[in-house]
């Protein structure tokens, strides 16, 4: 019984019809109580949101003591942010510009020339990318090599440039040996940064170049070295999100139903965000949104609804996005099918 249509294919995906269903109990289920789903940039975090408007206003006097304040992931996590922010390679350009030898500013620049890469990209397939987009997207992403490697040589204890260039280097295809220096400098500083190893997670997919059986592979080792308690569990809901998006229709569905499939996400979750010694950071709803949609995509509605009553209706664009246009729509079908259990 198909929700909608699912998109497919990781980066351009485009859409093709999924079918998933928990069964007609699951169809006629009530309506989730809870919060209205909604996309919050801040995710209800106040000081975040303070930070998102400063930086939308391009007001870097005030914004620079947040960043100025936050080491190791939390600065990676804020630039992260602040990168996402329309405009804001404008006014990064002039605080670079005002104070050269400021590094902050320089990471804000390199930050936001890697999204703002991706997006003259779009998410459209390779094939249909056009030769300006191409352009537009290498040239960036030339500003931002450039710009991260001069921060990571002028603070070499900092974790954020070192996660962004994960990103760069992924789209400007330096190859694997690049990528795994790139992943280790970030987790030496950071050993557990969730951000770090999901863009490695990634690099490792076979639509990057990479495999199955190695991604996996990835995503379980990181887990069970990692303490339980850690949101590095994540990692094995995202593996096999990536498998599910790869197979065709109906095989999807088996795939993720499957005993051995289930019986690994079950214990990722309880090792890691259902976990007693899990400690919420900023951005733990990522991890819980990417649970949450799996196990509703694996037909487990009782383990989905702890995440999603959990979420109270904070919707994060990924994975969401990978069903719908509208990652709200998705977020909201699949809780509300949900509901009953």
């Amino acid at each position: 019984m198909p929700l909608f249509r699912r998109r497919t294919g990781g980066e351009g995906a485009q859409d093709r019809a999924g079918r998933f269903g928990f069964g007609r109990r699951a169809a006629e289920a009530p309506a989730a109580q809870g919060a209205a789903p909604r996309l919050d940039p801040a995710f209800g975090d106040e000081s975040l949101r303070l930070v998102l408007a400063q930086a939308a206003a391009g007001d870097w006097t005030a914004l620079r003591p947040a960043l100025a304040a936050a080491d190791g992931g939390e600065l990676a996590f804020l630039a992260t942010a602040v990168a996402d922010v329309a405009g804001a390679e404008e006014w990064t350009a002039r605080a670079v510009a005002d104070a050269p030898d400021d590094a902050l500013p320089l990471l804000l620049s390199g930050a936001r020339h890697v999204t703002w890469a991706w997006e003259a990209r779009s998410g459209a397939r390779a094939q249909h990318v056009t030769e300006e987009q191409w352009k537009l997207f290498h040239q960036r992403l030339d500003v931002a090599e450039e710009q991260l490697l001069e921060v990571a040589e002028r603070e070499p204890s900092w974790l954020a440039p070192w996660y962004f260039l994960q990103i760069s280097a992924r789209g400007a295809s330096l190859g694997p040996d690049v990528a795994t220096a790139r992943f280790e400098a970030a987790v030496r500083r950071v050993p557990g940064h969730v951000g770090s190893h999901r863009q490695r997670l990634q690099q490792l997919c076979a639509k990057w170049g990479g495999s199955h059986e190695a991604m996996h592979e990835f995503a379980r080792s990181s887990m069970l070295a990692a303490p339980e308690g850690s949101p590095l569990g994540e990692l094995v809901a995202l593996a096999h999100l990536e498998r599910w998006l790869d197979l065709p229709d109906g095989e999807d569905h088996a795939y993720l139903t499957s005993p051995a499939v289930v019986a690994e996400l079950q214990e990722a979750a309880f090792r890691s965000v259902l976990h007693p010694d899990f400690v919420p950071v900023r951005g733990w709803q990522g991890s819980f949104n990417s649970f949450a949609m799996a196990f509703s995509l694996a037909d487990q509605p009782k383990t989905a609804r702890l995440l999603f009553d959990a979420l109270d209706g904070l919707v994060s664009e990924s994975p969401w996005h990978y069903l719908s246009g509208d990652p709200v729509k998705a977020f909201r079908a699949h809780r509300d099918r949900c509901a009953g259990y």
